[in-house]
């Protein structure tokens, strides 16, 4: 795969000073391009000017909204009761209360709504406007409008307003006191309040383990054997690296890791380095061979077996499936099977944080990080709040800022403020070729200098989606099943990115759907399978496992932890070192 990033390197003093300003920028931004997001206002308004059609149509519009406000206002002086949220959005619980329904909050509240839906009207279906840039401009106007919501202000949200009464304004004072916290961790790098009770390796990664072998990029992680007898095929786990990896391993209760030990299964997994600005120049190929290459080596080593069973999340799956067409093209048979959660290859229907990816916000993303040398861990927490705003931002500044109460701290908490940070050139070069240039399944994309090919790929695969994914929607996840002549089990499960994947058995209101493709049936589209799938209430963990113990072998017993006869000696006890890097 070229060196995209290195491509770009400056080269005159003039670039450089761009690339500058462009970094300075950036960090008033978020690492949103303003050019691109103009650029797209700029179109989408050309674009209007030019449909009188459509003009009118959101003329009329604005005056049966304007006519329907009005009325609303007259009924609620007739009734003491009057619902505003009757063209909310589903997830829309921002006025939900029963308190939203008296004068005059109901009446903001519907006024608040008309405006939006009169906007999402004007942002869409416009003549001459592709669809990413039309869902770029709709998706930045919502995030606009959520900032001049009435729930997001004491004199226009009842249920502040009836705090602040019974409190005499002490939760606005404990809200500034909160603020002030916040600003002050902002500007240090100070963890969050409470997060300290959380401590790794004692309260979450906390399953017995060893590190039996580090790279410059990971360490790999074997787990102590919980059962008498394992199945001789070990599990290896590929997370993202844009996450620490004990997402799969939070508290005992709901740790994927745990329960898979105590099914039975040898389980290794890929710690991340959190990398620094000595990793600018790590290429995305790296990350498959000093990482994902090194766990199956280790893991057959140490196990003796001749085969593993990998697992991929999220663009960690992204990886393995890299890695595993690679394999095919070479023979090299190391693999039993597959399990993808949440993991796209073809990011055509990428989820919204990739609506902004475009050739003028790579390049802005890129000027950002060759001045540090990486993509700093505080910008990838920004970009996936503001996609959901509404519950990460606005919901949490109301809590905290105005009723003036702090979250009690919870594990997924924990690890969700424990974020990484990506080398440049190898951020840039999967930026470029996966959602860029959809280069994996068009056929474009070189691994070792040799085109790789995913219908190469024929061993079994697990794929795994959520139904409120919003990184990886599970439509396009589905397309697994255009992309390989594979035999697919595929999983839709409630919840969305994380929530689905953290989904123990005995979890209230999970559910998922599943089916076999043999190879010989027809393809169908996505609404037609989950038309025809009905849901099965409870967990997918125990579905799953029994998937791998039907391709794994006859139980065995455990291997030691490490072997160091086979150059994988034990180096210390997990979580290990890498997790713990800031």
């Amino acid at each position: 795969m070229p060196t995209l990033a290195q491509d770009r390197a400056p080269a005159t003093p003039f670039q450089i000073i761009d690339r500058m300003v462009h970094a300075d920028i950036a960090r008033f931004t978020g690492g949103l391009s303003p050019a691109g997001l103009m650029e797209d206002f700029a179109n989408w308004a050309l674009n209007l000017s030019l449909a009188p059609g459509k003009q009118l149509d959101l003329a009329r519009r604005a005056i049966e909204g304007a006519m329907d406000n009005m009325a609303f206002a007259a009924q609620c002086t007739l009734s003491s009761t009057c619902d505003p949220c009757q063209c909310a959005l589903p997830q829309d619980r921002r006025f939900r209360d029963s308190k939203w329904q008296a004068a005059p909050f109901n009446i903001y509240a519907h006024n608040f709504l008309s405006i939006e839906r009169w906007w999402e009207a004007a942002t869409t279906d416009v003549d001459g406007l592709n669809k990413r840039r039309e869902a770029r401009v709709t998706f930045a106007a919502r995030q606009i409008l959520d900032t001049v919501a009435p729930s997001n202000f004491l004199a226009t949200n009842p249920l502040v307003l009836e705090r602040t009464r019974d409190q005499f304004g002490a939760n606005l004072v404990r809200g500034f006191s909160n603020w002030s916290e916040d600003l002050v961790r902002a500007l240090t790098g100070a963890p969050s309040p409470g997060l300290e009770k959380f401590k790794l390796g004692e309260d979450v990664a906390a399953t017995p383990g060893k590190v039996v072998y580090r790279t410059h990029l990971a360490e790999i992680i074997q787990y102590a054997a919980a059962t008498d007898q394992v199945r001789p095929e070990p599990v290896v786990i590929v997370p993202a690296w844009i996450m620490k990896y004990y997402i799969l391993d939070l508290s005992p209760r709901n740790s994927l890791v745990k329960f898979l030990t105590e099914q039975g299964f040898t389980v290794f997994m890929v710690s991340w380095k959190n990398p620094g600005t000595e990793e600018r120049d790590t290429g995305f190929d790296e990350y498959r061979t000093a990482g994902v290459l090194a766990a199956v080596d280790a893991a057959m080593a140490i196990t003796g077996a001749r085969k593993v069973h990998a697992v991929g999340y999220c663009l960690g799956g992204t990886l393995l499936a890299i890695t595993a067409a690679a394999m095919a093209r070479d023979h090299d048979d190391r693999l039993a099977g597959f399990s993808f959660f949440a993991a796209q290859t073809d990011f055509t229907e990428a989820g919204e944080l990739m609506l902004f990816i475009n050739e003028n916000q790579v390049r802005f993303l890129e000027d950002m990080m060759w001045e540090r040398g990486y993509l700093d861990a505080k910008q990838m927490a920004g970009a996936f709040q503001i996609l959901k705003s509404n519950d990460l931002i606005w919901s949490r500044s109301i809590q905290e800022y105005l009723m003036g109460e702090r979250p009690q701290p919870f594990d997924i908490m924990v690890w969700s403020t424990d974020s990484t940070r990506m080398p440049y050139r190898m951020h840039s070069e999967y930026l470029r070729s996966l959602f860029l240039n959809n280069d994996l399944t068009e056929g474009r994309f070189d691994v070792g200098s040799h085109p790789i090919a995913l219908l190469d790929i024929r061993l079994p695969l697990f794929v795994l989606s959520t139904e409120r994914d919003h990184i990886a929607p599970w439509h396009s996840v589905f397309k697994f099943h255009l992309l390989t002549d594979a035999e697919i089990t595929f999983v839709l499960t409630s919840g969305g990115h994380n929530g689905g994947i953290l989904s123990e058995p005995g979890h209230p209101h999970h559910h998922f759907r599943i089916s076999q493709d043999d190879r010989g049936e027809h393809a169908v589209d996505p609404d037609a399978w989950f038309a025809q799938h009905e849901p099965r209430e409870d967990s997918w963990w125990p579905t799953w496992s029994a998937w791998l113990e039907a391709r794994s072998g006859d139980p065995v017993p455990p291997p030691p932890l490490g072997d160091a006869t086979s150059g994988y000696p034990p180096l210390e006890d997990a979580p290990g070192r890498y997790v713990l890097m800031r």
